[in-house]
């Protein structure tokens, strides 16, 4: 595969147009545009799981534009490495959730197996014996729902993103500044 295969390229007006204008940061220090985050994204979502990224930022070559590249491969590992961080600590605190619920939900099924056992026991002539017994095992299995759709599906997916982000922020960002319309030579002039 080509590196050319494995680049996330995009073409600006200006460095400006890749980070939030509202963020009170200096320049190099900007949260990404929102619309420049979900195009990288995308793209990297899409390029191999096991092969370095190279971000391609293609941009006019004045000596402003120039100026404001040089901080680009920083500001977006920057980025990427706290948007890695902020999701792990998500992909955490869903954990901590999931051992919670876990142990809640084990004590209740505990408490209603128990209660399903002394149902059978005592209420050997009630029409609806089986029917108790029946609830309380469906109930007690019930509020293990939530801690085993933690633990079996809800994680992968922060996982795979927190991976995503982690592989854009070692991404190599190369900022390639395109001659002015007025430098191009033209065939026979």
């Amino acid at each position: 595969m080509s590196a050319a295969e494995n680049s996330i390229e995009l073409r600006v007006d200006e460095i400006a147009q890749l980070f939030d204008t509202l963020d009170p940061f200096p320049f190099s220090e900007r949260d990404l545009d929102a619309h420049a985050e979900e195009y990288i994204v995308g793209w990297a979502r899409e390029l191999p799981r096991d092969t370095p990224l190279k971000i391609v930022v293609h941009f006019p070559g004045t000596s402003g534009q120039i100026r404001a590249a040089a901080d680009l491969n920083s500001a977006f590992a920057r980025y990427f490495s706290y948007r890695a961080a902020t999701i792990q600590r998500e992909l955490n605190e869903l954990l901590r959730i999931g051992r919670r619920s876990l142990l809640i939900g084990i004590s209740i099924l505990v408490a209603c197996l128990t209660a399903a056992h002394l149902a059978a026991g005592w209420l050997t002539e009630v029409p609806f014996q089986r029917l108790i017994e029946e609830s309380f095992l469906i109930l007690g299995w019930v509020a293990n729902w939530r801690p085993l759709e933690i633990f079996l599906y809800d994680w992968w997916p922060l996982r795979r993103r927190r991976n995503l982000y982690r592989r854009l922020a070692a991404a190599t960002v190369e900022a390639r500044p395109e001659p002015k319309p007025e430098d191009w030579h033209r065939p026979g002039a």
